[in-house]
């Protein structure tokens, strides 16, 4: 697979979560996937997807930097969003704000078999 393919798969991945189009999340992740180096599996990575967005519902991933060596995907992502209540152990509760998050993922053949994530908590601690 091309550095070419990979970002074109990713970002496939990412229009698949901003539509919330579940039924295709499989064509992406892997049965097996890992989250931060726990197993969950790609129904629970839906659940956690789907939580995510029952939580914040204007929640929409934006590709700030995307960076692909096959078979890793290294990203930044950038959200503005209006979490409802409790958000990452902080009160946010309605308040617009701003953050990023690191990620990288090691895809396995064409899906996503590893994620490790950072979300600049610090970043919404200021905002509040």
């Amino acid at each position: 697979m091309t550095e070419l393919d990979l970002s074109n798969i990713y970002r496939s991945y990412i229009a698949c979560l901003n539509h919330q189009d579940w039924d295709k999340l499989p064509q992406f992740v892997h049965d097996d996937v890992y989250y931060n180096d726990r197993r969950i599996g790609c129904s629970g990575y839906r659940a956690m997807l789907e939580k995510d967005f029952r939580e914040i519902p204007d929640l929409h991933f934006d590709i700030e930097l995307l960076i692909a060596d096959p078979a890793y995907v290294a990203a930044r992502l950038r959200f503005n969003c209006t979490p409802r209540g409790m958000f990452l152990g902080l009160g946010v509760n309605g308040r617009k704000v701003t953050f990023t998050e690191n990620v990288f993922y090691e895809f396995r053949g064409e899906r996503i078999g590893q994620v490790w994530s950072v979300i600049d908590k610090a970043a919404i601690e200021a905002q509040l």
